[in-house]
């Protein structure tokens, strides 16, 4: 009787268990694109690259401060001869050291090397900022992915809601059309058609739910959660979202896109390497100073020795070999704005073709609710002609086929606008704007 007990109470468990395992876990849009932000490799990545410029930045700002270096020496002699020689005097003999020490400072600092210090942090500020503006455009790639996923992933529950439904009807029917073809009401055809349509519906089935798992699966690896993780819709981002605030022209994306303004700040950049360049035209000035001290035992002994004074260093060969250097800079600054003007003929395309989809999938919605009050309807009529022996299993059942596929279509049409307003607002570079930044 224990054993028993125990038994069911151990299959009631595990049921319990099987249940909890099953249950989905609701997330929002707005929930799903800062989860992908905070955990995303691509956004990761991207931050190191920032802080990385950033460190190249402080480097070459360092150029500008004074050069100090110390060094000190400290050496244990042989019993030398030491002999100083006179002229017109006897030879002198001096006593032999066994140890000499030296410390000397030097100082350094740049007064005048032909402006490259300057145009080196120029250079590397635009550069900075150049990958800031690439991190702010991966964040909104990653954003855009969970997006497609996310409405991906709703249009992949709705269609496979609509077939379950669509199932049990034609699951009906059969049983329906079994008692008629008993009472020899309908041929044997016609239950075989019934049951074929059951046998479609059911493939669809399959190929929905493998399609659903799928994209699940991308979503969750993308949001770093455990794979076997099934997510649940939130329909409300998709029928509360306003979208009255969408762009109309490409000039909201030629002033907004990150990515362009990355290429803006490179082309400054390649401005700065320019004048990096024509430095080598010019000389190098330095203002010097430096103290040393020695003391060689029982010899000499020299303290406060300071030393101070200016560095001039000029390359004159440089001023012929330093023209492809300017030229070759010039040329990658010509690279630079060639990329930007070919970067803005693609976003003006980019938006258009945006702009036609949106307004696409806004008409596509307005056609699809109408098809499916039509494909109701003509399924009523049909259903009445073929109760009453008007029409036959054939016509019932393109009818019932038609009413499936419109009501496919009006569930995910609503989807298709919220990506596609979504696309719109990527391209136009305000797809980050539209969430609340000030969580991340």
């Amino acid at each position: 009787m224990k054993i028993s007990q125990l038994m069911l109470f151990g299959i009631f468990f595990i049921g319990i268990s099987s249940i909890e395992a099953q249950e989905k876990t609701s997330l929002t849009l707005d929930e799903a694109v800062k989860m992908a932000w905070e955990k995303s490799n691509e956004v990761t990545l991207a931050n190191t690259k920032v802080n990385t410029k950033k460190h190249e930045l402080t480097a070459v700002k360092n150029n500008q401060y004074p050069d100090l270096k110390i060094s000190g020496q400290y050496q244990r002699l042989t019993k030398a001869s030491i002999d100083m020689h006179n002229e017109g005097e006897s030879a002198a003999s001096l006593a032999s050291p066994d140890r000499a020490m030296l410390a000397m400072a030097n100082l350094s600092l740049p007064i005048f090397a032909g402006f490259k210090i300057q145009s080196s942090i120029d250079s590397y500020e635009s550069l900075y900022e150049a990958e800031t503006a690439y991190a702010a455009k991966t964040k909104e790639d990653v954003a855009l992915r969970v997006i497609t996923y996310y409405t991906a992933l709703y249009k992949a529950q709705k269609t496979l809601d609509v077939l379950n439904e669509n199932q049990k009807s034609a699951k009906q029917r059969v049983t329906d059309f079994v008692e008629l073809e008993k009472n020899g009401i309908i041929p044997r055809n016609d239950l075989l058609k019934a049951q074929l349509l059951v046998s479609k519906t059911q493939l669809s089935i399959d190929e929905a739910n493998n399609n659903l798992n799928n994209i699940n699966f991308y979503l969750t690896t993308l949001l770093k959660l455990a794979p076997e993780t099934k997510l649940q819709v939130n329909e409300d981002d998709f029928f509360n979202l306003k979208t009255n605030n969408a762009p109309t022209t490409d000039a909201l994306a030629l002033e907004s896109r990150k990515d362009l303004e990355a290429i803006r700040l490179q082309s400054k950049a390649s401005e700065a390497n320019v004048k990096i360049a024509k430095s080598g035209y010019y000389p190098t000035l330095s203002l010097l100073g430096g103290y040393t001290a020695l003391d060689l035992k029982d010899i000499i002994t020299v303290k406060y020795a300071m030393n101070f004074g200016l560095g001039l260093s000029y390359d004159l060969s440089g001023i012929l070999k330093n023209s492809a250097h300017v030229k070759e800079a010039e040329s990658r600054a010509l690279e630079v704005k060639n990329t930007e003007a070919i970067m803005t003929d693609r976003i003006k395309v980019e938006v258009q073709k945006s702009l036609e989809d949106y307004d696409l999938a806004i008409n596509q919605s307005v056609v699809y609710e109408e098809a499916l009050q039509q494909a109701a309807e003509n399924y009523r009529l049909v259903k009445d002609k073929f109760d009453n022996g008007l029409a036959d299993t054939n016509d019932l059942v393109e009818a019932d086929v038609e009413q499936l596929s419109a009501k496919i279509n009006t569930a995910v049409a609503k989807a298709s606008i919220i990506q596609k307003y979504y696309e719109l607002l990527s391209v136009s570079g305000q797809l980050s704007q539209s969430f609340n930044l000030s969580k991340i």
